[in-house]
This record gives structure tokens, C-alpha cells and sequence, in this order.
């Protein structure tokens, strides 16, 4: 892959993050804050953006998602056979929840 697909792919999938993003504060506002990782402020911020905004802002060069999974340990009991399968969701919600959400700075 070259730079320019590189690119081509970050912008595409920007512009798939904020609409997702959009979608799930518009059909459950604290479900989706909570799944997205987001404050009440940014959640407000990307719930009003105009379509002319979010395509501005897509068409960044450098990826608005992030990974949430920072912590090795959390991932690696994430990502490792569970002897109980069934309560896996529940098991990264409850990690999850421990983070904040982020601000803005």
C-alpha cells in the first residue's frame, strides 16, 4: 500500500468513525458516550457537526479514532481464551468503564 492509499484509507475510514459516532449518540446518547469513550462536550460537539463539517473533518490525514485497549494487561485478558465466553462482553464494559472519558485540554 502507498502513501496516497494510506491516506485515501484513513480519510475513508474518519469519515465511517463520525458517522457511527453520529448514529449512536443520536439513537442512545449515554450508550453511545459510554461505547465511544466520550465526555458530554465532545459528545455534543460531534452530535451538531453539519455534513459540510464532517467531511472537513474526515478528510484529515491523521486517524479521530483511537485505540481504547492501551493497557497490555487489558488486552491480553481481552484477547485470551475465556473459560466463560458469555460474560466476555461484560468483562471489557466493566475495563472499559474504568477509563475516563476523554476532555477537552
Amino acid at each position: 500500500m502507498n502513501g496516497r492509499e494510506t491516506l485515501d484509507s484513513i480519510r475513508e475510514i474518519n469519515l465511517s468513525y463520525i458517522m457511527l459516532a453520529q448514529r449512536m449518540l443520536r439513537d442512545d446518547r449515554a450508550i453511545g458516550m459510554f461505547r465511544l469513550g466520550l465526555s458530554k462536550e465532545l459528545a455534543d460537539l460531534l452530535s451538531g457537526l453539519t455534513l459540510a463539517q464532517v467531511v472537513k473533518l474526515a478528510a484529515s490525514d491523521q486517524l479521530l479514532c483511537f485505540f481504547r485497549f492501551n493497557d497490555h494487561t487489558m488486552l491480553a485478558a481481552l484477547t485470551s481464551p475465556a473459560k466463560h465466553a458469555d460474560i466476555a462482553p461484560t468483562h471489557a464494559a466493566i475495563l472499559l468503564a474504568g477509563q475516563p472519558a476523554e476532555q477537552f485540554l
